[in-house]
């Protein structure tokens, strides 16, 4: 999951030293190719101003619950980042999600005549989301209209669904305890070791089978030094996750659904065809369409991805709340989601960023949060700092931008 730049992964394959590696990550530093370092220093800064304003923030208690409270806006957050990717936006993710919610709970409530198991509502919201997707990106795509224009009326359209459908009843309940268990529930402790012991061993597995790959094509295996440390700081984040978290409650579930779908999506943009196809529509779709890719098609499919992720997020809010109301999908998820991708390092002019960016940002957006309330500040505080980060990652991004154009990168 961690993607390196141009010039350290040409060092790592020529079987460079820790030296002559740690000079091509300086020199990619100064062309503008500044990774993950800007979000990582925030998250470090975040924890440490809060840590020192409450003894709580620190703790594993509030550390599963900012797992929990972070998980919706960052499960929207990696379809976002598809959007972004290919230079458009998705204004309608927060309804979308709330439609997705409403769909949900309408299936499973007891007294409907139509009651369906948690699984089935689950699986049938998710689907009215992708179908969303892909009936928005269509008109992005065939017709050409903005994807400004046809969100900004979703955004509007499925507000005014879910206004007309929970008019009368205002809320549903949701009973269903699969449905609940999206957000709520617990991993057993034993259960969580080892699947992290099995992320670390699968994660060896697939780096050490990429080498063997490597090494039947004929092409040279480079420096060790990049795979093991991969391979050892995701094992060892994942081992160590398990083992905050198990000093409290444990770990959520909804933290493994958020793990799984950054890693789905991780690998669906760097490692297929279709992301390859997704990183050439953003950074230069007209070249796209000459090479022979199908910009249309593939506008319609990261459509499809933002759908379904806005569904899944809004099962997870939904589930949170146990319950949907007039209010779902609306709130600060919308800004949230996009903030999140934005401040992840995801590029607001297309083709650059990765998926990873989502949980980063949606980390970070959690903390502020969580923090804010932690220490009894006012929400304003949290709109103002939200928005101070999100315009530094923008101003960050077009600054790089220029800086990598002028060196030719």
């Amino acid at each position: 999951m961690t993607t390196l730049s141009p010039e350290v992964e040409a060092a790592a394959e020529e079987g460079a030293g820790v030296g002559a590696l740690i000079n091509a990550r300086i020199e990619a530093f100064k062309a503008g190719d500044v990774g993950s370092v800007p979000v990582v220093v925030a998250i470090v800064l975040i924890a440490t101003f809060f840590s020192l304003k409450s003894p709580f923030f620190f703790t594993s208690i509030n550390f599963v619950n900012l797992i929990q409270q972070m998980a919706g806006v960052t499960v929207i957050a990696i379809g976002v980042v598809f959007v972004l990717l290919i230079g458009e936006i998705d204004l309608s993710v927060g309804y979308l999600g709330g439609i997705a919610g409403m769909v949900c709970a309408e299936l499973q409530k007891p007294d409907s005549g139509h009651t369906f198991p948690g699984l089935v509502a689950i699986a049938a919201a998710l689907a009215v989301g992708m179908a969303i997707g892909a009936f928005q990106g269509s008109i992005v795509a065939l017709i050409g209209v903005p994807s400004f224009v046809v969100t900004l009326a979703g955004l509007l359209a499925w507000q005014g669904v879910i206004l007309k459908v929970l008019g009368t009843d205002g809320v549903i309940g949701i009973q269903d305890q699969k449905i609940l268990d999206v957000s709520n529930y617990i991993i057993p402790k034993n259960v969580a070791w080892l699947l992290a012991a099995v992320f670390a061993v699968g994660f060896a597995a697939s780096t050490a089978l990429g080498l063997l790959a490597r090494q039947r094509e004929g092409l040279s295996l480079g420096s060790p030094i990049v795979p093991i440390v991969r391979v050892v700081f995701w094992a060892g984040l994942a081992l160590l996750i398990v083992a905050v978290c198990n000093h409290s409650r444990g770990v959520p579930l909804v933290g493994l659904i958020i793990v799984v779908l950054t890693a789905l999506g991780t690998f669906l943009a760097s490692r297929t065809t279709f992301g390859q196809h997704v990183y050439a529509v953003g950074g230069n779709a007209e070249a796209a369409r000459r090479a022979g890719i199908n910009v249309k098609l593939i506008r319609i499919l990261v459509f499809m991805i933002s759908g379904g992720m806005a569904a899944m997020g809004g099962i997870i809010f939904a589930s949170r709340l146990n319950s949907v109301d007039l209010t779902a999908g609306g709130g600060t998820i919308l800004l949230d989601s996009i903030a999140a991708a934005v401040i992840g390092g995801v590029s607001l002019f297309g083709g650059r960023g990765f998926v990873k960016g989502a949980l980063f940002g949606g980390l970070i957006i959690g903390m502020i949060q969580n923090g804010i309330d932690i220490v009894g500040s006012q929400d304003s505080v949290k709109y103002l700092t939200t928005a101070a980060i999100l315009l530094g990652a923008v101003i960050l991004d077009t600054v790089l931008r220029r800086r990598q154009a002028a060196t030719g990168r």
